[in-house]
């Protein structure tokens, strides 16, 4: 156990006070950080994109699904970075789609999410099948998409997730994150960061004797933590 106050529930409860005012400010600054992101000037996309799918090629217009918000994940898997045939999705991304909640929330308010990589199709399915997924991944190798949209470099593949919105037959980008900024799609990362012992890794501020690994290095696929 790391070293730490114990103290009376008089003073947890003095204590969890002065906290949650922080707490508030900080969901305060997070709405407002929300409007600004839904400020941005959105931008024409004028090329047209094709995407396998398990029904055939597909528009990015078609992967709206009828709906008026998409949110496209763009996850690693492709040319670049490709390890083996038996480990080929990236563990981080895993763990985010891991975390995805079901789509039917996000389809009540008009809006879609789907999975796109450079991957073929076949792959992709297979691993989806091996993952127990039921979002909708669709491959891009066919079309520019990766490059275009900054996903694919000389230095391989990377992630990020791009919000576009339809209107009629017209397709405009909103908005763009990767980094940190897909941390707001894991739900595991938010529960650990209630935790006492938090994400557990050597960047956090935390007491001495607190577990702690190199950061991301403890990611697995859900299905590989026993081994």
């Amino acid at each position: 156990m790391p070293e730490h106050t114990v103290g009376t529930r008089e003073q947890w409860l003095s204590a969890r006070k002065e906290l949650l005012d922080a707490e508030k400010e900080h969901m305060r600054r997070g709405d407002e950080l929300a409007r600004r992101r839904r400020e941005l000037p959105w931008v024409p996309i004028e090329k047209v994109y094709t995407f396998e799918t398990a029904r055939g090629s597909k528009t990015l217009a078609d992967l709206f699904d009828g709906r008026s918000q998409l949110l496209v994940y763009h996850f690693m898997f492709g040319v670049g970075y490709r390890v083996d045939e038996q480990n080929p999705g990236c563990t981080g991304c895993s763990f985010v789609a891991d975390n995805v909640c079901h789509l039917s929330h996000l389809h009540a308010r008009n809006t879609s999410l789907v999975l796109v990589s450079l991957a073929p199709l076949p792959q992709i399915e297979a691993y989806r099948k091996r993952m127990g997924w039921t979002i909708p991944w669709y491959s891009s190798a066919g079309s520019d998409f990766n490059t275009d949209f900054g996903l694919s470099t000389d230095a391989g593949e990377t992630f990020g997730l791009s919000v576009f919105l339809r209107d009629g037959d017209d397709v405009l980008r909103s908005y763009f994150t990767t980094g940190r900024g897909v941390e707001a799609l894991g739900s595991a990362w938010t529960f650990l960061d209630l935790t006492p012992f938090g994400r557990q890794e050597t960047w956090e501020d935390s007491p001495p004797g607190t577990p702690q690994t190199a950061p991301y290095e403890w990611w697995r696929r859900h299905d590989e933590y026993d081994s």
